[in-house]
């Protein structure tokens, strides 16, 4: 029986990112990684998709997981830049950040959404969704339809099978608003959010 690939003849996922990429300042990264693409590579075929909104973590910053120190949940972020930390929100859904800064600096980037690039109806299936626009709006959506999870979590995001590619961004006006769903006293009015503000796919418009 012949298998499909899930991945045009055509497309091109490009090569990782160096981790000098990583070993810089968040908001400079979270800036960055706008229009770059994120690819994940599985034998059921690739998906990937153009990072179009991203959320910077700094170490003294009450709405970051290491704002309080290092513990055994959030040990990835003090790894070494390029490092992948998935986490779990309400106990169903996972969360991709790429961590930042030298080793020993709990920073992270969160990546809250991409736009579809390749792997569409594989992305589809995985969230039994029908609407394009609604497959990979969000942090937790890209994650169910590019099927990340926790055994990414500690993994490196600068080797296969998950990575941002080193092929050129796609350029576009960048918007920088408040973060998404903190609370006051969590650093909610800090304008750590950037997105890509013509993109049909942000969580939320800006």
């Amino acid at each position: 029986m012949e298998t499909q690939s899930n991945s045009p003849p055509e497309f091109d996922p490009g090569k990782p990112l160096s981790r000098d990429f990583y070993d810089r300042d968040t908001t400079l990264v979270a800036q960055e990684l706008l229009g770059r693409m994120l690819v994940h590579r599985e034998a059921e075929g690739i998906t990937a998709g153009i990072i179009v909104e991203t959320e910077a973590y700094l170490q003294g910053d009450p709405g970051c997981h290491a704002a309080r120190g290092q513990t055994e949940r959030n040990a990835p972020m003090f790894g070494l830049p390029g490092t992948i930390y998935v986490y779990l929100i309400y106990g169903m859904h996972h969360c991709l950040n790429i961590v930042t800064q030298p080793e020993g600096i709990g920073e992270a980037v969160l990546i809250r959404a991409v736009e579809p690039a390749c792997g569409q109806e594989l992305m589809q299936r995985r969230r039994g969704c029908k609407h394009m626009q609604e497959l990979t709006t969000g942090p937790a959506k890209l994650t169910d339809a590019m099927n990340i999870d926790l055994r990414h979590n500690f993994g490196d995001i600068t080797t296969n099978p998950l990575y941002v590619s080193n092929q050129p961004p796609i350029k576009g006006p960048v918007a920088t608003t408040t973060r998404i769903g903190l609370s006051p006293d969590r650093g909610a009015d800090l304008p750590l959010r950037y997105c890509l503000s013509n993109s049909a796919y942000l969580s939320r418009p800006v």
